[in-house]
């Protein structure tokens, strides 16, 4: 027998074991009037009245529905919902210029928008077919209306989401994620953080990330408990580490910098300390960290590397029995690689140095770019980008950034979409983008400039002029004016060459 797994199993099964269960805590402050304490019954009515609310519209099985906004219960229920009956959600990052937005709303070809009311202003007069501005009117349409959407046979091959990631071009691309990706990261994903019913996770991370590390999924399987937060806030995480018993969050490594100095001002015992597990992704954190999460917070840090290719899982790195004899030094040692292959991946190294991976949760390419997709997957293997070593355990170091991306926050900043921003202002004759050492954000972007021959801008003229035309983010924090850049024979930019002074004494070249 054969039975396709897709992402209805998971709150199928919240519904049916743990129904009278609080499934979601929403967050109290939020500009949509919050939804409160909802039981998994209650979240999983909510999703199929969205599935319902899509028939009556005519959106179809397989059609898009693009979602821009911050963490929320409604976030979640759209999730649900739209995995659920068949079409295909569109996560785009809230943080995102608006002409941005609209690219990918037209590229996905989305005929749904689902807006926060924070963002109504600025991306409420998109093109689309139908826009919904997420508050009580809208949950009487799409959530609260007591339908059930039409039967849809779904296939395991089927896409549930299309995630767009900046890449190494200007424009994101469409990740195809399959519920058979969906359904085998989650799985994975409870299965190696040993997800229960007595769990009480956190969304730290905000949701258009992979779908939230597909941890929406896992919990909700196991019956624990979800908590929103809206906005990333060390002094609120530790609040509700102990007003809700958190027990497991997840966050990039400057996540994991804020909860710490929000720790060292807290009265009392830290929360949280001896049962709180946290997921470290996004970038390799520093070993100084990994160690103060342990000694400072009595928090275990789990490290976790992937990509929106991967569905993100493909490495976890987790204390084994062997390392309790080690001082917290020594296990931060060992806990700073990126980690060992998770169930089911293989992942290695090929022979140019990139990380290069094998699994079910690889997704089945990139929207309406199939040269994109062929120069991704090569022989069954996915190239990541990054470049890596595996030791003799089988752990994978990323010590490099093969593609041209920067990292910075646990955000993808495409090098080549701030250069082209940068080259539209008509005093810039040459730019390069680099990422460099940052200590709050692990890394962080800087432009080095060439001006044309009698131009003049600063610094901050500069840094405004990218702040018009991309998400603040992606916008450099620094602009170095130089007289020339190093270049090849052949007049190609040696980006290794100019990060090189920056790295200096580090013994990767990311952070």
């Amino acid at each position: 027998m054969r039975v396709p797994l897709t992402a209805r199993d998971f709150l199928n099964r919240a519904e049916l074991v743990y129904g009278d269960r609080i499934g979601v805590v929403d967050e109290p402050d939020q500009p949509a009037a919050p939804w409160g304490a909802i039981t998994y019954r209650e979240l999983a009515r909510r999703a199929r009245g969205l599935g319902a609310a899509l028939d009556r519209l005519g959106v179809g099985p397989g059609e898009r529905v693009a979602i821009v906004a911050h963490n929320s219960a409604r976030w979640l229920t759209a999730l649900y919902g739209t995995t659920m009956a068949g079409r295909v959600l569109v996560p785009v990052n809230f943080r995102l210029h608006a002409h941005e937005v609209e690219y990918i709303v037209a590229h996905s070809g989305a005929m749904v928008l689902l807006l926060d009311p924070e963002l109504e202003e600025t991306l409420g007069g998109l093109d689309v077919a139908h826009r919904f501005v997420f508050g009580e009117v809208s949950d009487g349409v799409l959530f609260d209306n007591g339908g059930r959407p039409d039967p849809v046979a779904l296939e395991e091959d089927d896409v549930a989401t299309l995630n767009y990631t900046s890449g190494t071009t200007a424009r994101p691309k469409g990740v195809m994620l399959t519920h058979r990706n969906l359904w085998v990261n989650a799985t994975t994903f409870g299965w190696h953080t040993n997800i229960c019913d007595r769990d009480r996770f956190l969304h730290v991370v905000p949701s258009f990330h992979c779908n939230g590390w597909g941890m929406p999924f896992a919990v909700a399987a196991m019956g624990g408990m979800q908590v929103v937060l809206r906005k990333v806030s060390g002094p609120e995480i530790l609040r509700r580490v102990a007003d809700h018993g958190i027990t497991m969050l997840g966050g990039a490594p400057a996540v994991a910098n804020a909860i710490l100095d929000a720790a060292a001002r807290w009265d009392g015992a830290v929360p949280g300390s001896g049962t709180t597990r946290m997921l470290v992704a996004g970038a390799p954190p520093p070993t100084r960290t990994i160690e103060r999460i342990e000694t400072e917070l009595g928090w275990e840090m789990i490290q976790l590397y992937g990509l929106t290719e991967t569905s993100p899982l493909i490495t976890m790195n987790r204390v084994r029995a062997e390392y309790d004899g080690l001082e917290p030094a020594g296990r931060a040692v060992r806990l700073s690689r990126a980690g060992a292959p998770v169930l089911g991946a293989q992942v290695t190294v090929d022979d140019h140095g990139e990380v290069i991976a094998r699994a079910n949760v690889v997704m089945r390419g990139y929207w309406q770019d199939e040269a994109a997709t062929d120069a991704a997957i090569v022989d069954g293997w996915f190239h990541t980008g990054d470049g890596g070593v595996v030791d003799d355990e089988g752990y994978i170091t990323i010590s490099d950034r093969k593609k041209d991306v920067i990292i910075t926050g646990g955000e993808n900043v495409s090098s080549i979409e701030v250069e082209d921003c940068l080259n539209s202002h008509p005093a810039v004759a040459e730019v390069a983008v680099i990422g460099v050492p940052d200590e709050k954000w692990g890394e962080t972007v800087k432009a080095l400039v060439v001006l044309r021959p009698d131009a003049t801008a600063t610094e901050a003229e500069l840094v405004a002029h990218c702040r018009g035309l991309l998400a603040h983010y992606k916008c450099p924090t620094s602009v170095e004016l130089r007289g020339e850049l190093a270049r090849t024979a052949t007049g190609k930019l040696q980006k290794f060459v100019l990060r090189a002074p920056y790295w200096a004494g580090r013994t990767r070249q990311v952070s």
